[in-house]
């Protein structure tokens, strides 16, 4: 059985009947699961367990887990700072915040991995202009290639445990004050503009092996009309043909204000699946997430199936031995100390 188009979202802390059948659906090809979710590292590992067992191949399970404002699993998890932070740390010192980067992106995807989640949606490739309500902390740092260097770092400890990095929201969100959970953000900025800053951490990740791209509600009416999650300019001339992407691309989520524009839900994913994306996700709407797998039932892209393979977490992590492992214990204080105190100077593994 492929993996479908559609990743959706479940209320509870498992899986009922109702899930199940929703999950079962061929349109169906992961699952995006929220604080609601979460109970406890027993809980949740048990929750995914489940789901994987409902189809072969497995569905993808993913969550966000940046840190800051949105980390979806606190609790047993390690709280992770702001993106933010790691840039701060770079201005005063490169090869300390690389240093960081890694061993936060290491740390993110250890502890989700140990619970079998395959992927978090990070890092965060927008530039921080200082006008973002949506953006802010989240992003690395105002200049390009300083959020470029230090999300190779982070990419870097995400692969070495297991897990492929999704860099998000292109081909820019960091420029516009609206938030597209409310609003359908504007920037009209030259595209000239935007490939030589908001692009070039994409550029260079995608040099580097990046295995997914999710896009931005936001419209550029100086390139397009159609907000970038749904343009096939931005997809397919933009970041296939230009900037040579094979990875997965997902649709930022489809409940959000940003994507109303388009139409109803069973509108938006068709228009989202022909401007290029792979994967579109609905969250939040059980009622629109149903009617989009109906109208998806025919649906079938082999290479999107190929790509969305790619994303299932390897390396199995065991959740007692990484607590056990001097590696954890260090990555934990590192985290812990450089929000509190960026300056400190901390003896890290390497």
């Amino acid at each position: 059985m492929t993996l479908g188009p559609l990743m959706a979202d479940i209320d509870g802390l498992e899986l009922n009947d109702e899930d199940r059948a929703l999950l079962r659906h061929p349109a169906i090809g992961g699952i995006i699961l929220f604080t609601r979710n979460y109970e406890s590292i027993r809980q949740l590992k048990a929750l995914v367990e489940d789901i994987h067992r409902l189809r072969s191949p497995h569905l993808l399970v993913a969550v966000d887990q940046e840190g800051g404002r949105v980390q979806r699993f606190k609790g047993e998890f390690t709280h992770l700072p702001p993106l933010a932070c790691l840039g701060k740390i770079h201005d005063t010192d490169a090869e300390r915040a690389r240093h960081l980067a890694r061993v936060s992106g290491w740390l993110m995807a250890s502890e989700l991995r140990a619970v079998g989640i395959d992927l978090s949606f990070a890092p965060v490739l927008d530039l921080d202009y200082g006008v973002s309500t949506i953006i802010g902390n989240r992003a690395l740092h105002k200049r390009p290639e300083v959020v470029a260097e230090l999300a190779l770092a982070y990419q870097s400890g995400m692969h070495d445990a297991g897990m492929e990095a999704t860099g998000k929201h292109f081909p820019g969100h960091g420029a516009v004050a609206a938030d597209s959970h409310l609003a359908l953000p504007v920037d009209d900025r030259r595209f000239e503009d935007m490939l030589l800053w908001d692009m070039l951490p994409f550029r260079r990740m995608i040099d580097a092996g990046l295995a997914a791209i999710m896009m931005a509600h936001v419209v550029y009416p100086a390139v397009d009309k159609q907000p970038a999650s749904f343009s096939g300019y931005w997809i397919k001339a933009v970041l296939r043909e230009q900037l040579n992407f094979n990875g997965l691309v997902f649709s930022d989520d489809l409940s959000m204000e940003g994507a109303a524009c388009i139409g109803d839900h069973v509108d938006r994913a068709r228009v989202a699946l022909q401007a290029g994306c792979d994967m579109v996700l609905v969250c939040n709407n059980r009622q629109q997430a149903g009617y989009v797998a109906e109208s998806l039932g025919d649906y079938l892209n082999p290479v999107a199936h190929t790509r969305m393979m790619r994303m299932h977490g390897r390396k199995p992590v065991y959740l007692n031995a990484l607590h056990h492992d001097p590696r954890w214990t260090q990555a934990v204080a590192a985290v812990k100390g450089y929000e509190e105190n960026p300056e400190l100077d901390l003896d890290l593994f390497t």
